[in-house]
């Protein structure tokens, strides 16, 4: 902690000039800012928190090391086979997605703290009351979420109270301030007082959907206590979500969708670029190209303007096209999941149109070259041209429109329908879990209602939600927790196909070892950190 403190410990309001005479460091300049004058009044506060603690938020890392770990991703024909990565199972103290989800989520906890040391110090008028404690509200829910996140990914089980958690840290520490793991409960209890000031003081509207509100305490409460297992708070919290968010599933256009009658889309690249017009006037679509909000429930917006990181970079150098540095495609296992089903939209949501998909993948010994699944789920953000056939506006990528970069998603709505379905699991209530899978199937197919799933228990009611997530929370950061949780019960673990990879490389490992249940603390804690205890098997 000590290391990562000595970063984390700056402010977006502070600016530190170090001189080798120390009677400089005495001289107060003009307009300095400092711990007693940073946060005056309740814009102060307002400020830092939109400026600092709202543009900390990150889930890149996250989504990163969930996809090149499990089997959302394979390898694209630009990808160096030099160096060993967590896509070939090579998980240790120096992965640098883990690092980077520690470290941010700790410097946003930070951060959160700062600003609550500061708010302290204000007496708000009676007119600004409200305005605080709605600030405040935001700031806990986004340390009550970050450790969250660190529970779910270090915490070897995060349904055991008792279970080794993480860094319990409740003010501004020092730089040479060292602070051991403490058990799950110590966090579930901080994380439960974060909630319950939040649900007294936070606002019910705060604006857009980029915005903590009422909608993401609701979706945060039932990811929470779903991943605790108390499944009777996390279906309430899931059904206050659909019932007073005004969210609906992203409902599919009715038109002629081309070449779609005779079911020729399977692997037909013709039939997809006549599709992908169609696309860019479907409601799912353009939810994903950031053209409308559709069942978003909270996203973290990433602009044209700005220093923002481009999440889509991560799988191509240049652009979401064939010929733009392909370093990662989608995993083969996973697109023939999406084909199976006629008329599954995210088959092409997914996929960019100068895909190269071969039928014949299997046999090639090129088959990094020659059937390249190009991923279109962060394309970028779009330029809107005028629709020639309606006066709806379509999607146009173009390389001056922030090429791969694209808001975050954090909570969809079709999550809290995978979590109702897990409730109801718990339930035994077997036809309700799969209504609740059958709603999302329905929302996807642009043919036809899909038939209702039949579970005969828990494993099979949980490998039918797992393969549901598995596609419609695709690159959304899922997919490793998803597996964590439930692939024991379900039977399920990584399952990638050969062509994902070097054929010489595993395509899977046991749902039991010791990588699937937790990730390892990172070096530079472990280093500058004597406290901290290593998680199991690293």
């Amino acid at each position: 902690m000590k290391n990562i403190f000595k970063i984390a410990i700056l402010s977006a309001f502070v600016s530190v000039s170090l001189s080798s005479c120390n009677d400089a460091l005495d001289i107060i300049q003009d307009g300095e800012l400092n711990a007693e004058n940073t946060f005056v009044n309740t814009e102060d506060m307002n400020k830092y928190l939109n400026g600092s603690v709202y543009a900390g938020l990150d889930i890149t890392n996250n989504l990163f090391l969930s996809a090149q770990f499990t089997d959302e991703l394979g390898m694209g024909p630009l990808n160096s086979e030099l160096a060993l990565s967590a896509h070939q199972f090579y998980l240790d103290v120096t992965n640098g997605p883990t690092a980077g989800i520690w470290l941010g989520n700790y410097t946003t906890i930070n951060r959160v703290n700062r600003l609550m040391e500061g708010a302290a110090k204000i007496t708000p008028p009676s007119g600004d009351q409200a305005k605080y404690n709605n600030i405040l509200a935001q700031a806990r829910l986004v340390r009550a979420f970050s450790y969250f996140t660190l529970l779910s990914y270090f915490s070897t089980d995060m349904k055991d109270p008792n279970a080794l958690g993480v860094m319990l840290i409740d003010h501004v520490p020092g730089l040479s301030e060292t602070t051991p793991r403490v058990n799950n409960s110590a966090i579930f209890s901080f994380i439960d007082a974060d909630i319950a000031y939040a649900d007294t003081n936070l606002s019910a509207v705060n604006g857009d959907y980029f915005r903590i509100g009422k909608n993401f305490l609701n979706a945060f409460k039932a990811r929470y206590y779903l991943y605790r297992g108390m499944y009777p708070q996390a279906k309430v919290a899931a059904q206050a979500v659909l019932s007073s968010s005004g969210l609906v599933l992203t409902p599919l256009v009715n038109a002629s969708i081309p070449g779609s009658a005779a079911g020729s889309l399977a692997q037909n690249n013709t039939a997809h670029k006549a599709l992908n017009d169609y696309l860019t006037r479907n409601p799912y679509a353009k939810m994903l190209n950031n053209t409308s909000q559709g069942e978003i429930i909270f996203a973290l917006n990433r602009p044209i303007v700005g220093t923002w990181g481009n999440v889509g970079s991560i799988f191509a150098s240049n652009s979401s096209a064939l010929n733009g540095s392909i370093l990662y495609d989608m995993g083969r296992r996973t697109f023939n999941l999406l084909t199976q089903v006629n008329g599954d939209i995210r088959r092409y949501a997914y996929i960019d149109p100068t895909a190269k998909i071969d039928a014949n993948y299997a046999t090639l010994t090129t088959y990094r070259d020659a059937d390249v699944l190009v991923l279109d789920k962060y394309p970028g953000r779009p330029k809107l041209v005028p629709d020639p056939i309606s006066t709806d506006i379509y999607r146009e990528k173009v390389a001056s429109q922030s090429p791969l970069r694209n808001d975050l998603p954090v909570f969809r709505l079709s999550e809290m329908y995978f979590i109702l379905a897990e409730c109801a699991v718990e339930e035994g209530n077997f036809t309700g879990a799969a209504g609740y899978v059958k709603n999302i199937r329905d929302a996807r197919n642009y043919l036809n209602p899909v038939t209702l799933p039949v579970y005969s228990g828990k494993p099979t009611a949980y490998a039918d939600i797992l393969l549901e997530r598995r596609k419609d929370l695709y690159l959304e950061g899922h997919r490793y927790l998803d597996l964590k949780r439930l692939g024991a019960i379900a039977g399920v673990a990584i399952d990638r196909d050969p062509t994902d990879d070097l054929k010489s490389i595993p395509v899977t490992i046991p749902i039991d070892d010791y990588r699937m249940k937790s990730l390892p603390i990172p070096r530079a804690e472990t280093q500058g950190n004597p406290t901290i205890q290593q998680n199991p098997g690293y």
